[in-house]
């Protein structure tokens, strides 16, 4: 029997209600970093990104706030390059009748019941706080996302709930920003000359108390130049084409959605040198709910198209609408955290992870051969790839999200023929990397104040070992041939031209190089440089037998007599060959914790390994100076490989304090200084757990358990899940049996035995 029409058609209205309005799972509380009222006063910036481009984050959620996109630089002349700053996209602004929300003064009076959430699982940023000013009320939510389902698009929801009846203005600005000054010659500048340039604009390189970032007067964005900015009131759409000075060209446009029903009295286009913006004035009623979305579409030379193409990606943004737009952009999100690291036992921990997770996939692309810059999306160290990118960011990846982490070597290839001439430069053979190299051209870009780090050539082996552990993983013979051969080749090439034969000692040296303990600026026989090349010439043996090539006999004979200094009385290695004085304050007081690295992990007795551990944590205290995050790193590992799981979980527990600014969990390069974002930070907590508490490596047969697996006693368990291990997915889980006994499961088929054998000697 057929129901009512009416019954029908309520049971429709029902249905198309389901459809419409789906049902969002509850996030867990794990990827959830909310600011409150108690954090204005300490607000140190997140940011929304998807690799390509971002924007930062403001305490508002609707304030001025610059936006980077990837590989975009600046190349003034006498300066290093620098990202460019693109317009500002994300800024909406409010005038109830009595002044600009962001004008207005931040404090808990006029921005009642306020919370800011970054979700890290859905990739948004959300701003909630009633707004009450010159006795005008107004509950205002603000949602932010950068789409992690369309690279190209972003969007804006401010929403209004007026407590009064009258007349309200808004703008839908893109900010255009004006050019950074003072700007320095950091391309020219010695270190004294720069300190002295900073201090007469009257600024300081000195740490600066949070929420100041440290470094603005050299981290600062450079300058894109507006080629053509256009605007159409009636259309509700802006365009901007711009160029990065000397650099490339982008575009960007944006098309305003008005809620219905709003009685617009005016709506105009302003087109100001700093600000191209649709101003609107409209009546609002009290109580009701206005709802405005500004949709932003970005390209780049090289990605995309001109502001007519994104204009039209905008327009067809607004067609589809905020919901649908941001339904596939959080989809696309939790599809990457299928992949993930679970702790039972630590919600400090996990949280921390999600938020390192967060920021490494907010900034990696996919089918590209772009680098990921040292800080992220952000001017911080002049957005260069360093080491950083190859030892740090990637193997933080490789095994979570190999798609993610193949652009760091693809960069590496995509340039080699910049890393030949700059071989050819300072008279060696083969592929010379540079420490600091342009995210977009692959050429030196080192400051000239750093002058030490021409010498600091451990890049190069950093390079090839990331090329080989890639091919470990996936098992791609097709592309270590035609990609990851080239490289590693050249490079063994390099150190082959590089290496000094000592025949007194029989041994091969590398001379006058810069330690990762960076203040040793020239030293002769650096331990981890010369751990790092010999490894890196095993490897070249090894791929040239893989891929049918002949390799250079040379290879193998320098690699069996490179000298790594050690100390047969004590047994410990040192720092560097003992002829040169071991006697700086330094950040680290010492490397030797560098070569437990899990990129290197040079073989070694547990005397020796726990030697030179006794040896690292005495010159730490002795010699250490406000330690980088990643020496935090280098300790957990160390004691996970020696099996002390008490000190391994201190040395996590230390790495979750002082470094993670409030309120977004921004990880910074050490406790004091502020210099922030820092990737390579967020890369090594990743690594202390997936390589360090499991005993993981990628050695020359694949992945192996290099030792049993060790967890702090007050955690139950850590899953590696959906692990991809040559092309298929695992869970690999660390727990303890009925017994207690810590273990390791779910390993992939054939390095089990290898994982029993660790545990079982």
């Amino acid at each position: 029997m057929r129901p009512p029409s009416s019954a029908r058609l309520l049971s429709s209205l029902l249905a198309l209600a389901c459809m419409s309005a789906p049902v969002v799972a509850a996030t867990p509380d794990s990827f959830l970093l909310t600011a409150t009222q108690r954090d204005f006063g300490h607000y140190f910036p997140t940011y929304l990104a998807n690799g390509y481009f971002s924007t930062m984050s403001t305490p508002r959620g609707t304030g001025p706030a610059r936006a980077y996109m990837v590989a975009f630089m600046d190349y003034t002349k006498g300066d290093i390059s620098r990202p460019a700053a693109i317009p500002g996209w994300s800024e909406v602004d409010y005038n109830p009748g009595g002044g600009w929300l962001n004008a207005v003064r931040l404090d808990a009076r006029h921005f009642a019941d306020y919370a800011q959430t970054l979700n890290m699982r859905d990739g948004t940023l959300s701003t909630r706080y009633r707004f009450d000013y010159a006795h005008r009320a107004t509950d205002v939510r603000v949602t932010t996302f950068v789409s992690q389902a369309d690279k190209h698009l972003a969007a804006t929801r401010f929403t209004l709930t007026p407590h009064f009846n009258g007349t309200v203005k808004l703008r839908f600005p893109l900010r255009l920003w004006s050019r950074h000054a003072p700007r320095f010659a950091i391309g020219k500048l010695d270190y004294a000359q720069l300190t002295d340039a900073v201090i007469a604009s009257g600024q300081n390189l000195g740490n600066k108390p949070v929420p100041t970032a440290d470094r603005a007067p050299i981290w600062y964005p450079g300058y894109t130049r507006m080629l053509d900015t256009r605007g159409n009131a009636k259309a509700r759409t802006l365009s901007v084409d711009g160029r990065a000075v000397r650099g490339l060209r982008m575009a960007m446009a944006a098309a305003l959605a008005l809620p219905d029903g709003l009685t617009v009295h005016s709506l105009k286009l302003h087109k100001g040198p700093h600000r191209l913006s649709l101003d609107l004035t409209a009546e609002v009623e009290a109580g009701r709910t206005y709802t405005f979305v500004k949709y932003v579409a970005a390209s780049r030379q090289g990605w995309g198209g001109n502001a007519q193409a994104d204009r039209a990606l905008a327009l067809t943004a607004r067609q589809r609408g905020f919901g649908a737009l941001l339904t596939e952009h959080r989809a696309a999100w939790h599809r990457l955290w299928r992949s993930d690291i679970v702790i039972d036992g630590d919600p400090r921990a996990q949280k921390a992870v999600h938020s390192d997770l967060y920021y490494l996939l907010s900034n990696t692309t996919t089918g590209t051969a772009w680098p990921m810059g040292a800080c992220a999306l952000t001017p911080n160290y002049a957005g260069h790839a360093f080491w950083d990118s190859d030892s740090w960011v990637f193997p933080a990846l490789l095994l979570l999200h190999p798609e993610r982490a193949k652009p760091i070597v693809m960069f590496r290839h995509r340039t080699l023929p910049q890393a030949l001439d700059r071989a050819k430069q300072f008279g060696v053979k083969g592929a010379m990397y540079p420490w600091e190299a342009d995210p977009q051209t692959g050429i030196d870009n080192t400051p000239h104040f750093a002058h030490e780090a021409w010498r600091e050539i451990h890049v190069n082996a950093d390079v090839a070992i990331a090329q080989w552990q890639y091919y470990l993983a996936t098992d791609d013979r097709a592309w270590l041939r035609r990609t990851g051969w080239p490289v590693i080749r050249d490079v063994a090439r390099f150190w082959a031209s590089r290496v000094t034969w000592d025949k007194a000692a029989k041994r091969y040296e590398i001379l006058h190089v810069t330690s990762p303990d960076e203040a040793y600026d020239d030293v002769p026989n650096d331990s981890f440089t010369n751990a790092a090349a010999r490894k890196a010439l095993r490897i070249a043996t090894r791929a040239a037998d893989i891929v049918g090539a002949k390799a250079d006999p040379r290879w193998a004979t320098i690699a069996d007599a490179l000298y790594v200094p050690f100390d047969a009385k004590t047994k410990r290695h040192y720092d560097f060959d003992p002829s040169a004085p071991h006697d700086k304050i330094t950040w680290m007081g010492s490397s030797l914790a560098w070569l437990m690295y899990p990129n290197l992990d040079l073989p070694m007795t547990p005397t020796v390994r726990r030697n030179d551990l006794a040896w690292q944590l005495e010159q730490l205290k002795t010699h250490g100076d406000d330690p980088n995050e990643m020496m935090m790193v280098m300790l957990a590992v160390a004691e996970a490989e020696l099996g002390d799981a008490r000190r391994t979980g201190y040395w996590i527990d230390h790495n979750l304090h002082g470094f993670l600014k409030p309120p977004f969990n921004v990880r910074t390069e050490t406790r004091a200084n502020n210099a922030g974002y820092i990737l390579a930070t967020s890369a090594g907590f990743v690594q202390s757990l997936v390589y360090g508490l499991s005993g993981l490596r990628l050695e020359h047969g694949g992945l192996t358990a290099a030792y049993p697996p060790v967890l702090p006693p007050s955690w139950k368990a850590m899953t590696l899940r959906n692990v991809d291990y040559r092309g298929r997915r695992y869970d690999i889980v660390v727990d303890r049996d009925s017994s207690g006994h810590v273990r390791l499961r779910g390993l992939p088929p054939g390095i089990a035995h290898a994982a029993a054998k660790a545990q079982h000697p």
